[in-house]
């Protein structure tokens, strides 16, 4: 079934709004944005966002916000993008506040499915209609999902382990993302989907880091990899932050390089690592592409028209079916890590500093 809205949205094409811009804070936690072209076909309805944290991965204030920032300005629209700094109460009162304001459209990556859902429940009783960015809402009401596809996500990461491995038997850990993010849940499906059906690999380790939280990443694994009595051949690790957390044991075992461990976000750390070869391989979700698709979803809404979409997304926890919009992944290795640089995932500059110069140099990005 699909999920039912009560929310009515009126069009308000046509009327011209005076936009003005108000500026961020010293902390680069809000930022509210304007048209000042004096067009009266721009879009009138104002646009909230709210980040999740800082913390779970760096992707949120390095890419998507100047991305979303950028969409939003050369559409024209009054925005305003806020984070939450890993605090559910926050995102909810961010939340409350966007509402009272007057935004007429709220996106949100949750921090765990129950705050969001409520969230969204205020929002629909104001008459403010909702999008999931990133991370789906389990019992949520949101209009929209935009997104990566988070199972191919997994499976990308599990072709990517078993690439580097090859046919050897192999001893598997698994550092799964945060238990209260339903995509920690797909990436593990999918990376297991693709493991499985492979006689040669047994998991011998397997365990969730709370909040995507690095610190409790590196104890977690330093715990599976003793349990495993250092027999561990590859790690699947969700994204590159917990990646890093595992590199960082793997060196203190002097197994840095010789034991493969994914990753996801393609971030600086990520790249460097690939490029170093202590991690196997990382999955780029482009930021200018997933926040370019947020935008038009959300302008759409703003101007009350409907959005287009790729598809459905099934919400496991009622098995509505929820519009949605989701973008390819791509696989990174050592060869590819140009080609985030090229697509302005990240820049060669912030890469290939110091001693990763001439590994960049070898791996032809200049």
């Amino acid at each position: 079934m699909k999920r039912k809205h009560s929310l009515v949205l009126v069009p308000l094409v046509g009327l011209s709004m005076a936009l003005t811009a108000c500026g961020s804070d010293d902390t680069g936690s809000d930022d509210t944005g304007s048209d000042d072209t004096g067009s009266s076909e721009a879009a009138v309805g104002k646009i909230g966002v709210i980040l999740p944290d800082t913390e779970s991965s760096v992707r949120w204030e390095s890419a998507d916000r100047p991305a979303l920032e950028a969409a939003f300005e050369e559409a024209g629209v009054e925005y305003e993008i806020q984070n939450a700094e890993g605090d559910a109460e926050k995102m909810t009162t961010i939340a409350d506040s966007m509402i009272g304001n007057g935004v007429t459209v709220l996106a949100i990556v949750n921090l765990d499915s129950e705050s969001g859902a409520a969230i969204q429940e205020k929002a629909e009783s104001q008459g403010v209609a909702t999008i999931d960015y990133d991370r789906l809402t389990l019992g949520g009401t949101a209009q929209y999902y935009v997104s990566f596809d988070n199972t191919v996500v997994g499976e990308l990461q599990g072709q990517g382990l078993a690439d580097c491995l090859g046919d050897k038997d192999a001893n598997i850990v698994y550092l799964n993302g945060s238990p209260t993010d339903n995509n920690a849940t797909l990436f593990a499906e999918g990376a297991h989907s693709v493991l499985d059906g492979m006689s040669n690999y047994s998991v011998v380790g397997e365990q969730a880091v709370p909040d995507w939280d690095n610190e409790q990443a590196a104890t977690i694994f330093q715990q599976l990899y003793t349990a495993a009595d250092g027999k561990v051949d590859g790690v699947l690790a969700a994204n590159d932050g917990l990646g890093g957390a595992a590199i960082s044991i793997l060196e203190g075992a002097g197994q840095a390089g010789k034991v493969p461990v994914t990753g996801q976000d393609a971030t600086v750390e990520g790249l460097q690592n690939v490029l170093a070869g202590t991690q196997c391989m990382t999955v780029y979700k482009s930021a200018t592409q997933e926040a370019g698709a947020l935008a038009d979803v959300a302008i759409a809404l703003a101007n009350g028209e409907e959005a287009d979409v790729t598809g459905t997304t099934v919400d496991s926890s009622d098995d509505s079916e929820v519009p949605s919009i989701l973008l390819e992944p791509q696989a990174i290795t050592k060869d590819s890590v140009g080609d985030v640089i090229s697509d302005g995932g990240q820049s060669a500059a912030d890469v290939c500093t110091g001693k990763f110069a001439d590994l960049c140099a070898e791996a032809g990005i200049s």
